[in-house]
């Protein structure tokens, strides 16, 4: 069970929940946990969410809110510090990154909040102090829906956005969507051999592991992870 502490809204459609949750071990970079809510009639909805926070921080959920979602309407309009909920986790061994001493680059590619994951990541490069390379490639519709948006800049990682549908005025990143031409002029070479990390909607996803392939990038250092939503 876990107890909301802390909540932190970052956009119209997307909120974080910090959580203390009794007895964790703490997780890896890249883990899920599931979260199920019980109405008063019964009825149980459950869903998976990325944690979003470094290991070694306390367990947060960056949610998504979706229309016609189960359980992101509650977690992202109405939950309230005190709050609790059941969870279970953390879940996942494959979709994780590690300081473990190696040197290869990390290359990681966001569609919308599949960046939550590989902000966990990125959080914890920067807590441990590693200098591995890093870059983050992250597509959003708008200005206005980029996730953790004050904090990119200060990762200590190059982050390189695209806004595919609507671009402010003087906008110095790209304005389309992810493509094979971008990925080769953004990712690490294939030779350097960088650790693949692409997270979002599962055609997002397939395109981008796709494109990488095709310009010579390994299947299998190309770790990918999907949702429905879009």
């Amino acid at each position: 069970m876990g107890e909301v502490t802390e909540t932190v809204t970052e956009t119209p459609r997307v909120r974080t929940l910090v959580l203390d949750v009794p007895g964790w071990t703490g997780h890896r970079a890249g883990q899920h946990v599931d979260v199920r809510l019980t109405a008063e009639d019964g009825y149980q909805a459950e869903r998976s969410y990325s944690l979003a926070s470094a290991p070694g921080e306390p367990p947060a959920l960056t949610v998504e809110r979706l229309d016609d979602g189960e359980l992101s309407p509650y977690l992202v309009d109405e939950v309230v510090r005190g709050d609790r909920f059941e969870l279970r986790g953390p879940i996942g061994g494959y979709f994780v990154w590690d300081h473990d001493g190696s040197t290869e680059p990390l290359f990681l590619v966001a569609g919308g909040s599949g960046v939550v994951p590989l902000m966990a990541m990125l959080r914890h490069r920067r807590a441990v102090g590693s200098t591995v390379p890093a870059k983050l490639l992250y597509s959003s519709r708008s200005l206005d829906d980029v996730i953790y948006r004050d904090e990119l800049d200060r990762l200590g990682a190059e982050v390189v956005q695209t806004l595919t549908r609507e671009q402010p005025p003087g906008w110095g990143g790209y304005g389309r969507r992810v493509d094979v031409d971008m990925l080769r002029e953004v990712s690490y070479p294939p030779d350097e051999s960088p650790r693949v990390f692409v997270c979002g909607p599962t055609n997002f996803v397939e395109a981008v592991a796709e494109g990488l392939v095709a310009l010579g990038h390994r299947p299998g250092r190309i770790r990918t992870e999907r949702f429905g939503g879009t």
